[in-house]
């Protein structure tokens, strides 16, 4: 399946590992690579930029095949070392970047200079009409249904992709809600050239996480997520457990007077321990909607294979047929 994003970023399926908080690491980015998709590596959850090089260096030993970095430029007191991380990945040979959170404008002539391509994430279509003015590569449009940070306006992905393409010239993924071939077909139709997937590549054998987590998504109904920081105007998409509950009492309790240090408890610092121990409960985890069509735990190259042979399958018989009659 050719478009512009396969073409783009030279893989074979329009399929792209969303960058996760101590999920992407190589063992998943090589995995989606060796698969035909665009694996991405997690640039932050590497404490320091020399960890990030040792992180690309260890993907390439496991696939020959393209693969990129996600860079999320976040407000913080103790700003990471942004140029180090870069030259990192410029080091690394790495040829695509999914950037996330602000404007990633200031940093974009160094990438561009050594031939690397940008897809920035976006949560409306303002957003990614100024990531294609300053000369972005291409925008992954995240729906109302994605896990993690959905923005601020609501918008679900069946008003949104078709907005976006309404508008951009650049070509753009769907993300949120995507977890197989009618995804896939489905973000087409709508005018995306492929799909990013979060939730949905967790829940695989090749995922460094623990087992609790994957269970846990496996377990879950479209109903168990919820959505955090709110008041902050810092919404999260995250699954529910007793943390969030508790956090989710704080907001309602505290209502305008909310801030950060309240939750801080819930949120800060627990995704090692979720992630790495199984500690389900320790705190707020992103998660999508999409949850609830994840039912079972795949290696990497199944999910794959069996989302293009759907995907080909719908297109090719069911819409066929329908038009034919």
């Amino acid at each position: 399946m050719k478009t512009r994003i396969t073409e783009l970023f030279g893989i074979e399926h329009p399929i792209i590992q969303g960058g996760m908080h101590h999920v992407g690491y190589a063992e998943l980015a090589s995995a989606v690579a060796n698969a035909g998709g665009l694996g991405m590596i997690t640039a932050l959850t590497q404490p320091t930029p020399a960890a990030l090089a040792e992180e690309i260096r260890r993907c390439r030993e496991m696939t020959d095949k393209p693969f990129g970095v996600n860079l999320t430029f976040l407000p913080s007191v103790k700003q990471p070392d942004y140029p180090g991380y870069i030259e990192a990945i410029i080091k690394g040979g790495v040829k695509a970047v999914e950037t996330a959170g602000n404007n990633p404008q200031k940093w974009l002539p160094i990438l561009k200079e050594h031939g690397i391509k940008v897809i920035h994430k976006c949560t409306a279509v303002r957003h990614a009409l100024k990531a294609e003015a300053i000369g972005c590569d291409a925008v992954s449009v995240d729906g109302f249904e994605c896990g993690g940070h959905p923005g601020e306006d609501d918008v679900p992905n069946f008003i949104l992709l078709p907005r976006a393409a309404e508008e951009l010239s650049i070509p753009f993924v769907a993300s949120g809600g995507m977890a197989d071939g009618r995804s896939l077909v489905a973000a087409l139709a709508l005018g995306a050239e492929g799909m990013n997937m979060g939730t949905r590549f967790i829940a695989t054998r090749e995922a460094p996480v623990h087992d609790n987590v994957k269970q846990a998504i496996v377990a879950a109904s479209e109903l168990d997520t919820r959505l955090v920081m709110r008041p902050l105007r810092n919404t999260e998409r995250v699954m529910t457990n007793a943390a969030v509950e508790r956090l989710l009492e704080k907001e309602r309790r505290l209502g305008a007077n909310l801030k950060f240090e309240d939750i801080v408890e819930e949120v800060a610092g627990v995704y090692p321990r979720i992630m790495k121990t199984g500690e389900m409960d320790a705190g707020a985890w992103s998660c999508g909607m999409v949850a609830g069509l994840i039912n079972d735990i795949p290696t990497v190259q199944e999910l794959i294979d069996r989302i293009m042979a759907e995907a080909q399958g719908i297109i090719r018989q069911r819409l066929t047929g329908l038009v034919n009659g």
